[in-house]
């Protein structure tokens, strides 16, 4: 009886030692929602679920006049106390994006290797807006870069 006392004090110790805060996840977790940018005529939506068993699943559409432009498959994985962006856009490879910056209103993604984008951000403006950045290298050994700020949406639409 004592035997499965310990036993059963041991499975609840370590149950709640791996608490969803021990995830790297949970500093990103202001990510999962809906997030909208609206232009004239052109429309993006970023979608991310929130994190679960590693992972976050993300997806993006922008529509122009009606018709879907680009679309791209999104995930944000934990591997150990490191995350990586596994960006699918349209129709191209898929590529990783190790992160090198997570804080509670940051994230930094890079990889040199790739053509463009070589970095990808998304930083927290508040509750309801994020701004998401990418950048790579410009003409002339420059960085050339493009802001995309985003509101909370209605998931829905």
């Amino acid at each position: 009886m004592l035997a499965r006392l310990v036993l059963f004090g041991a499975i609840v110790t370590s149950t709640l030692a791996m608490s969803p805060q021990d995830s790297p996840l949970d500093r990103v977790r202001w990510l999962a929602g809906c997030w909208e940018l609206r232009g004239q005529n052109r429309l993006t939506i970023e979608m991310w679920m929130p994190p679960a068993g590693g992972l976050m699943l993300g997806a993006s559409r922008t529509v122009v006049g009606g018709t879907a432009r680009e679309f791209e498959h999104l995930r944000i994985k934990a591997e150990g106390a490191n995350l990586s962006y596994i960006a699918l856009p349209s129709g191209q490879n898929e590529t990783v994006f190790p992160a090198k910056q997570v804080s509670d209103t940051l994230i930094v993604f890079e990889n040199l290797k790739h053509d463009f984008p070589q970095r990808i951000m998304y930083r927290r403006r508040g509750a309801d807006s994020i701004v998401a950045r990418i950048e790579g290298p410009g003409p002339n050994n420059s960085t050339r870069g493009f802001d995309f700020p985003m509101r909370r949406a209605n998931c829905a639409g």
